[in-house]
């Protein structure tokens, strides 16, 4: 296909996936009042997993304050913005693999597809551990360390909204780590023993990319980053022993040189023609002996 046709068949379906975008924002900026008091439920709420309910802390009462004119609506359009593309993920992730699945060959639309749909469930499982489990510790302990200390909590909307929505997009990644390695490895670029014999500078990198990633600059958020990061490292090397490239089979003369072969060549060559001597000769019968 020409460049130009692909240029077009791009511009097409990215105006697709916009235009699907922009409706399914329609409805979320409807609705994005519900959707802010759905992100302040972590503030002061712990979620029971054993009772699948949410619970109160011992937190005192937290207002939310607004410090310019436009900072609430701003806020509304931000939270709608990133829960209809959220929304819209799987069209969107639909419309790129009609866009590239020309080009692969059999063999690779066979892992592709079950690929970009294990991809947005764990973009979305990781959304939701966030939600359910890492915002609740890290707010209750940052509020509970100023409360602590005397001060009197009153939190920006756009400061809180901003705080919140960088924790599930992160963590949506993060959850993208096992099965990037499972790509990685089967596509032959990795394989598990090179990322075990790594794992030391795994633990390391988990750090330093929480440190980037982290809000706040206390220890706590990073390890609740990086701990996720680190065991799914290790979750990803169990994908890539399981479904990792399978190497050749090597054969036994794999390690002999050649030289050594053409030797043992000439040698089998020798044992299986033996030179006669005129004592073994036998003549043909009836004819005429030496």
């Amino acid at each position: 296909m020409p460049v130009m046709e692909h240029l077009v068949e791009f511009q097409v379906r990215l105006t697709r996936a916009v235009i699907v975008t922009a409706v399914v924002f329609v409805g979320t900026f409807f609705y994005a009042d519900a959707l802010v008091k759905w992100l302040r439920v972590p503030l002061q709420n712990m979620f029971v997993p054993s009772r699948l309910s949410w619970e109160p802390t011992d937190l005192p009462t937290v207002p939310f304050v607004f410090l310019a004119p436009a900072e609430a609506l701003w806020q509304n359009v931000k939270v709608a913005g990133l829960f209809a593309v959220v929304l819209a993920a799987p069209y969107i992730l639909h419309e790129v693999w009609r866009f590239i699945v020309p080009g692969l060959h059999a063999q690779e639309r066979r892992f592709v597809g079950p690929f970009v749909f294990v991809s947005g469930a764990a973009f979305y499982t990781g959304a939701a551990f966030s939600f359910f489990f890492v915002l609740p510790f890290a707010l209750n302990f940052l509020i509970s360390y100023g409360v602590n200390a005397g001060f009197v909590p009153q939190i920006s909307i756009a400061q809180y909204v901003g705080f919140s929505l960088w924790f599930l997009l992160v963590f949506g990644l993060i959850f993208e780590v096992p099965l990037a390695l499972t790509l990685m490895a089967k596509l032959g670029w990795v394989d598990a023993p090179f990322l075990i014999r790594y794992w030391k500078w795994a633990l390391l990198g988990s750090f330093i990319i929480a440190a980037i990633l982290t809000p706040t600059p206390d220890p706590f958020n990073q390890c609740l980053m990086a701990g996720p990061m680190f065991l799914l490292y290790w979750v990803g090397i169990f994908g890539a022993k399981c479904f990792g490239k399978k190497k050749p089979v090597e054969s036994g003369q794999a390690g002999v040189s050649p030289v050594a072969m053409a030797v043992a060549g000439a040698g089998a060559a020798g044992m299986s023609a033996p030179k006669s001597s005129g004592e073994d000769y036998v003549g043909v019968p009836g004819g005429r002996g030496r």
